[in-house]
């Protein structure tokens, strides 16, 4: 059990959410704002992704993460920012029976320094590392992320002095996972992400998720989240078994069956969950304590 308990809001994230939720924030503007509501209703950390103003599919242009860092710190509003390093890893296969050539506007494959471009001009004070490969969620698309990419990426995330957090989306990535510690490529505290409930990664059944805790390398830190109507519920179950929590829009749309949220409702909701349980929720200077972050990040994306 988990007495003491940092919030992670996911605000929008890169999937085809928002045609399907009005409240999903689009525009840097929007991601901004989303972020800056987690963190007045509770949240210690924001995870951002970018989307195109435009069209609202995902993107991974420096200029965007920029504009969503420099509005947040505009406010004055308290909250650890957490950039996602996962764009740049989607391959999309032309089909089941002519898998060559990959499909055209779909597939996105760059380079480690490229999928960092962001991380290196704004030093968050934490960005995502993906911590393996995986058929994900549907058709032929591959979630890619390779030993030597993981690895390439972890070594500059560690020189640039900004922590990691390794998602985990299956039993196989902690193994990859304990390999970087072990080369020292990650710094400690290890701060890990347990992604339950995606297909076709670790179901969020509570037998798998304290599997999964079981293996997790010595002393970590981490937060363990599910997806769809399992987020509410995956609250108390992370804190049950010893974690942190993440909320959000990427994950999640509704606050209850036919009631949509917004990332505020997500988090005053995983606050309040937390709060019956005689669970503190830490604020964003005590994750900074506890994460050992730079405390000069912030002030660089500045």
């Amino acid at each position: 059990m988990n007495w003491e308990v940092f919030i992670t809001c996911a605000v929008t994230g890169a999937g085809g959410t928002v045609s399907r939720s009005e409240k999903v924030p689009i525009t840097p503007r929007e991601i901004a704002s989303a972020a800056v509501e987690a963190a007045k209703a509770g949240a210690a950390i924001a995870h951002i992704h970018v989307r195109d103003p435009e069209t609202g599919a995902a993107a991974r242009d420096p200029a965007l993460y920029r504009e969503v860092v420099e509005r947040v710190r505009d406010t004055g509003v308290d909250v650890v920012l957490n950039l996602t390093a996962g764009m740049g890893g989607d391959l999309v296969l032309g089909g089941a029976e002519k898998p060559l050539p990959f499909e055209a506007g779909k597939t996105d494959l760059i380079g480690a320094a490229e999928r960092l471009a962001h991380v290196e001009a704004l030093l968050p004070e934490i960005c995502t590392l993906d911590c393996g490969t995986m058929n994900f969620a549907e058709g032929d698309y591959v979630m890619v992320n390779t030993p030597g990419m993981l690895r390439a990426m972890a070594r500059r995330v560690q020189a640039l002095g900004v922590r990691p957090e390794i998602e985990v989306f299956d039993a196989g990535h902690l193994v990859l996972a304990r390999q970087l510690i072990s080369e020292g490529l990650i710094d400690d505290p290890v701060m890990l992400q347990l992604c339950m409930g995606i297909p076709y990664g670790a179901p969020d059944d509570p037998t798998t998720l304290i599997a999964m805790v079981a293996n997790l390398p010595k002393d970590c830190v981490f937060s363990a989240f599910s997806i769809g109507r399992m987020q509410l519920p995956y609250v108390a179950m992370a804190a049950l078994a010893g974690g942190n929590v993440r909320v959000g829009l990427e994950d999640n749309l509704y606050l209850s069956k036919g009631v949509k949220a917004s990332n505020g409702d997500l988090v005053e909701r995983a606050a309040h969950i937390l709060a019956a349980m005689n669970v503190r929720v830490l604020s964003p200077a005590e994750v900074r304590r506890k994460l050992k972050l730079r405390g000069a990040g912030a002030a660089s994306a500045r």
